[in-house]
């Protein structure tokens, strides 16, 4: 009996018990691991902090085709949308950016002098832009210094031309205002040490005034910024838009293209011609082949100088072709030519020609030919290109306005307009003329609003003293004297150095341009100018008594239409 018990004691030793105790053993031991684990993990979460403020939540856009906000081109009355207003109207996308935390936070009361926690040889010894107490007082003041802007990134400080001198670049965005693009500054600081070895910032420059802290952009590095899988441009960044160009003869060979003809679009508005480009490109995408697109457009009278129509303007003057190379597959028409006349007979490549723009997309989905050309004929407005997209093709393609960004260049001098205005600011949009009169896209603006009606309605919207950026076609500055009076009124034309001769904007269209000046546009003034107001801090862009709006005083009286 003994001997039976004592065996029953131990009988989970037993050979045949072995294995599940081992398991059992194990299995505890892993929660135990787990579960320690879980704790070490979340009191690190709970008390780390990122260096980078930027965070990345998965929100995605849906709704860029459906939007609703406001156009941001406006010139002679038409309104024409590119990707960054799609994104306009999904801010809530960007909330994450919008309260991000600032890169260096300071305490209140704290000046724009540091005392260094030490002191060797003389105090009249060169800066060390690289001294990481140097760098601290620097990011320190801007901050201090430009209340208005949220910083995302600073830049290591690089030396300047004077011993006494470093620059620092920055990535930020303005608290304010209907924007969703990043920014890029980079300032020049002289900085001074005194006898007791304080440093303090004796001045900033102007804006991108400190040139040795701008790199150089990365071989293969995409345009813009990612959020949440949408890139978002970045105005200030260095901009290569060449021309893109096909690796090898084997590469061009395996190649499917798509090329437009011929047609009735050339030298219409703005708006007419990016209806029928983004038709063309929406068309390459769906039949997944590469768009071989004339870079060179004819500008219309409407906008031109000379008040005729202007061929031979580039693409790049205007919109961003570095993001549009780099997120779709296009070619320049001229380079694709010449490499077709290399290749075309010895690879046996071969061309569908469609000459009526009824033939949909989707019955050229099984095509093999290496290249279709839709050739449109003489008769408007049959020819125009974007009838491919009417019709039964409407529900399929979708234009891929996302694509399609504002000049960086451009937006620079729109950046260097709000800069100097510290982007603290209101703005109001003011349409004059006959041709506004009759516009059907804005049915209710009072184009002829005296001087004094222009007053009483800003009264009570816009604060005594502010500054007040002015968006308007009035040629005649002195029409909005009366205004002076009350505001600090500023205009386009008051910021005309951002584009003459001695211009960074100057020279690098003039070099785009085959060494000839590239003048600064009635279309291009117009994209500056409207998107210089879509930064102020209150936006009145409308001056109507009629509107439901307006009559409640609300700060802006929207009668734009998309």
């Amino acid at each position: 009996m003994l001997g039976r018990s004592g065996l029953s004691r131990t009988g989970s030793f037993r050979p045949e018990n072995l294995g599940q105790n081992s398991l059992h053993m194990i299995g505890h031991l892993c929660f135990t691991l787990f579960v320690i684990g879980v704790l070490v993990f979340t009191i690190i979460a709970a008390t780390y902090e990122p260096k980078n403020p930027i965070f990345h939540p998965s929100t995605k856009i849906e709704t860029f085709l459906t939007s609703s906000s406001n156009a941001t081109f406006r010139s002679d009355n038409t309104v024409v949308r590119t990707g960054e207003d799609f994104m306009v109207s999904n801010q809530t996308a960007f909330a994450t950016f919008i309260n991000a935390k600032d890169v260096v936070e300071t305490k209140e009361g704290s000046t724009d002098e540091i005392s260094l926690s030490r002191c060797e040889g003389d105090w009249k010894e060169p800066i060390d832009c690289k001294d990481p107490e140097v760098f601290h007082l620097m990011m320190k003041v801007v901050i201090e210094r430009f209340e208005d802007i949220h910083f995302y990134q600073f830049g290591k400080p690089a030396p300047g031309p004077k011993e006494n001198t470093c620059d620092m670049a920055w990535r930020f965005r303005p608290k304010e205002g209907k924007t969703v693009a990043f920014f890029k500054d980079y300032r020049r600081f002289v900085i001074k040490r005194s006898k007791k070895c304080k440093l303090s910032v004796v001045s900033i420059g102007d804006y991108h005034s400190g040139v040795n802290a701008r790199k150089k952009k990365r071989k293969n590095q995409k345009p813009g910024f990612e959020q949440g899988g949408v890139p978002l441009p970045v105005v200030g960044e260095p901009i290569n838009d060449s021309l893109p160009v096909v690796e090898s003869e084997i590469a061009f060979s395996r190649g499917k293209y798509l090329i437009y003809a011929g047609g009735g679009d050339r030298c219409k508005n703005m708006n007419h011609y990016l209806w029928s480009f983004l038709c063309a490109l929406g068309e390459a995408q769906y039949l997944n082949r590469t768009l071989v697109m004339d870079l060179t457009l004819c500008l219309s009278s409407i906008y031109t100088l000379s008040n005729e129509d202007e061929e031979g303007k580039d693409f790049r003057f205007y919109f961003d072709f570095e993001h549009l190379k780099e997120t779709a597959s296009v070619l320049d028409q001229q380079q694709f030519w010449e490499d077709w006349n290399k290749w075309q007979r010895q690879d046996g490549l071969t061309l569908y020609l469609v000459e009526d723009s009824r033939v949909t997309p989707m019955q050229l989905s099984e095509v093999k030919d290496s290249l279709i050309m839709r050739k449109f004929g003489s008769v408007e407005p049959d020819n125009y290109w974007y009838r491919v997209c009417e019709g039964e093709t409407e529900s399929v393609i979708r234009r891929p306005w996302h694509l399609v960004w504002k000049s960086r260049r451009l937006m620079d001098i729109v950046s260097a307009i709000a800069s100097r205005l510290n982007w603290d600011y209101d703005s109001v949009h003011i349409v004059r003329g006959d041709k506004a009169r009759n516009s059907d896209l804005w049915p209710n603006l009072a184009q002829d609003t005296s001087p004094n009606t222009l007053i009483s309605t800003l009264q009570g919207k816009i604060e005594d003293g502010r500054n007040v950026y002015v968006a308007t076609n009035e040629p005649n500055m002195s029409f909005f004297n009366p205004l002076k009076d009350k505001y600090s009124t500023h205009f386009l034309e008051d910021y005309k150095d951002l584009w003459d001769e001695n211009s960074e904007w100057y020279s690098q269209t003039k070099e785009l341009n085959y060494g000839i000046p590239v003048d600064f546009d009635g279309y291009m003034r117009a994209s500056v100018d409207t998107e210089v107001f879509f930064r102020g801090k209150k936006q009145i862009e409308t001056f109507n008594d009629l509107t439901d709006d307006c009559k409640e005083g609300v700060n802006t009286c929207n009668t734009a239409t998309s």
